[in-house]
């Protein structure tokens, strides 16, 4: 996320505040789909809902891939109107 925020910060000079905040979003979309074990939240979930390593690995990978697309879906959808 840190990456491409600086490899975009260059071409969002003069867009609009919700340009900006959609570019935003749209980021951090991306950087969720397909999360893996350097995730804390993928550790809470684990430990809180004492789930094994390989079970929880298996349902946050789907779940922040379909967090993401969703993101990344209403930005598109947005973007449309803005």
């Amino acid at each position: 996320m840190v990456t491409t925020a600086g490899l975009m910060a260059p071409a969002t000079s003069g867009l609009s505040a919700p340009m900006l905040g959609l570019i935003t979003i749209a980021i951090a979309s991306g950087a969720t789909v397909l999360s893996h074990v350097n995730d804390s939240g993928f550790w809470l979930v684990s430990r809180y809902l004492g789930i094994s390593e390989t079970n929880t690995l298996r349902s946050w990978t789907v779940l922040e891939t379909i967090l993401g697309g969703v993101g990344f879906l209403v930005v598109l959808l947005i973007s449309f109107f803005i």
